[in-house]
């Protein structure tokens, strides 16, 4: 956030003087589109449905359903389904509370584990007639999997494989320096945003990216900004890409998640939002303080990758991780990944993706 204070400042002392907006660099033009656009752009079939959630949420979730043309030729053509979780860019209605209201945004992640992921998982199912999915989550998609299926047996049972990149479960030896001041000032961040939503994604989201980072000299300030948030690895990111990362990052999300990150700062143990007083706990829990998360209740197969460079899913923390995955079948480290490069790198394919492929597979 601070950052991006620096580099509008930046905008209004330099836009001028050093004629930044002069030879422009092309723009790719997903920068400019919504999901169902970039899926079409690249020549693949697209289908878009809603689902609503037990709580009322309505989710866009966004399906390949096979491959270009119907053919195995030019990828591996399996079905593919992109969920939402409430509050991001692409899962902002609700069946009867307002999108601006402090009651849409009294979420964090259990109930995107409690509600989004059953919902979505559930609709698939039953779209499709399959028994069991493969599920590939990233980061926090990777926290609400490890609490569903932990915590939802009849959920779980529909997951054959759970691939996990850059798992997240512990941040107690997080190195982000960015998310290390958004947690020592809470107070500012709730004063700035309130309680609702956080760094939701906006018109100045992709002026930043179709307009400003494509810049010779703004790029390296917003490369900087990357690697302070996620980790350096220069070699691995394609720079001519950047308006697409930053017109789409960050899709936004509550400020309540925000502070139920911070109420992990300090322990090993994934626990529920702890909603500040006793009674308010009862009503939600049941109990007075909030529960613990425990992994080692999933019983679903999984295969995980991370990155020793990650900021965010720390190694250390991510090692603690693994001692509770009860069915852990794959694990690859890799020396050079950040937390991005699971999404971003040039080399995603050979380090992660076709590893994902081969085993599933092998399980069919």
């Amino acid at each position: 956030m601070w950052c991006l204070f620096t580099l509008i400042y930046s905008i209004l002392i330099l836009g001028s003087a050093q004629g930044v907006f002069q030879n422009r660099k092309s723009v790719n033009p997903e920068a400019n589109m919504n999901i169902s656009q970039i899926i079409s752009y690249w020549g693949y079939p697209d289908e878009e449905y809603n689902v609503v959630t037990e709580d009322g949420y309505i989710l866009d979730l966004y399906r390949i359903p096979y491959g270009k043309l119907k053919s195995n030729n030019s990828d591996a053509g399996y079905d593919v389904w992109m969920g939402n979780s409430r509050g991001n860019t692409w899962s902002r209605k609700h069946v009867y509370l307002e999108t601006n209201s402090s009651a849409f945004w009294a979420f964090s992640f259990d109930e995107m584990a409690k509600y989004d992921l059953p919902a979505s998982i559930d609709f698939i199912v039953k779209q499709t007639g399959q028994e069991e999915i493969f599920y590939v989550g990233h980061s926090q998609g990777t926290t609400i999997a490890f609490i569903t299926f932990s915590t939802i047996p009849k959920i779980a049972e529909k997951i054959k494989i759970f691939f996990a990149l850059a798992p997240v479960v512990s941040i107690k030896h997080m190195k982000c320096t960015l998310f290390k001041l958004a947690i020592k000032w809470k107070s500012v961040i709730k004063a700035f945003f309130g309680n609702k939503e956080f760094l939701p994604q906006t018109s100045f989201n992709n002026f930043i990216g179709s307009k400003l980072c494509p810049r010779w000299i703004f790029n390296k300030i917003c490369l900087h900004i990357l690697y302070m948030m996620f980790g350096h690895d220069s070699k691995n990111l394609n720079m001519s890409r950047f308006d697409v990362y930053f017109s789409h990052n960050p899709a936004g999300t509550s400020v309540q998640n925000i502070l139920h990150w911070s109420q992990l700062r300090y322990t090993t143990h994934l626990k529920a939002f702890d909603w500040g007083s006793t009674v308010l706990n009862l009503v939600h829990f049941n109990k007075t303080t909030p529960p613990s998360y425990n992994v080692t209740n999933m019983n679903v197969t999984t295969a995980t990758w991370n990155g020793e460079k990650d900021l965010l899913a720390d190694p250390e923390d991510v090692n603690i991780l693994y001692s509770e995955i009860t069915n852990l079948i794959y694990h690859k480290s890799i020396p050079h990944y950040n937390h991005m490069d699971f999404l971003f790198g040039l080399d995603a394919y050979h380090q992660v993706y076709h590893e994902i492929i081969d085993i599933i597979q092998e399980n069919l």
